[in-house]
């Protein structure tokens, strides 16, 4: 037992490293919980419990570090739950089948896309009215996602910011304040349905906020020389999923 909690610590923290620099953390953790022999329910609450943890002190790093729009995010938040509330009712009356035909044509054009771009400066090249317009059709988009399938939301937000004009660092830091208003909002639902085991939930979400606080660290030092290829490494976790390969 405690060789398998020492591996699932360790994907925990891996998760939040990867998670807070390019989103998609979830993939491996929800991972670990199945293969330390978690049923999906009990794998997705302790999940969502670790990891709303640890984006937590991935979105204060960010903050601190200047790299979140405060007003935008507040914005694209009533857009990503509107959105999640309806991928989530979708859910349960259609199959995820649909959404992954979607995504095998969609993460290789998104990956040559990531790719090719050549600069991720901050272009603020829209009017504030478009930004808005943007921000909130990608956030409600995304969210909807969120609610019927789930994987790799904060690696589309991250780079939805990006396409809008902000920096990569700045995509990164406002994609994590959107995933954590949905977290906890998730978060509450399990801890009511008393689905949480909060003896493990516990060190998990110790060794989430580490990785997130060491990812979100470097991810403000070294900026897109780092979140760049987490991005294209996430995409390639995304798509083995997709394709049932976990």
């Amino acid at each position: 037992m405690f060789q398998n909690s020492f591996f699932l610590f360790f994907i925990i923290f891996l998760a939040g490293f990867v998670d807070s620099i390019a989103g998609g953390g979830g993939l491996l953790s929800l991972t670990g919980y199945y293969a330390y022999g978690l049923n999906p329910i009990s794998a997705l609450s302790n999940n969502k419990f670790s990891s709303t943890f640890g984006t937590l002190f991935s979105v204060a790093n960010y903050f601190r570090g200047g790299a979140v729009e405060a007003k935008t995010c507040l914005f694209g938040i009533l857009f990503s739950l509107s959105g999640s509330f309806i991928g989530s009712s979708l859910a349960t009356i259609y199959s995820d089948v649909y959404f992954r035909y979607l995504m095998m044509v969609a993460i290789p054009v998104v990956t040559l896309l990531t790719i090719k771009k050549k600069s991720y400066d901050s272009e603020r090249k829209f009017s504030h009215s478009t930004e808005l317009i943007l921000i909130a059709s990608f956030s409600f988009i995304i969210g909807m996602y969120d609610g019927f399938f789930g994987p790799g939301t904060g690696m589309f937000l991250t780079l939805s910011f990006s396409f809008v004009g902000f920096s990569l660092l700045e995509a990164a830091g406002n994609s994590k304040v959107l995933n954590l208003a949905s977290n906890v909002i998730a978060l509450l639902v399990f801890i009511r349905n008393g689905s949480v085991n909060f003896s493990l939930g516990i060190p998990c979400a110790a060794f989430s906020i580490a990785g997130n606080i060491l990812g979100s660290s470097l991810a403000l030092k070294f900026n897109t020389k780092i979140i760049k290829p987490m991005l294209l490494t996430v995409l390639a976790l995304l798509y083995l999923e997709v394709l049932n390969v976990f």
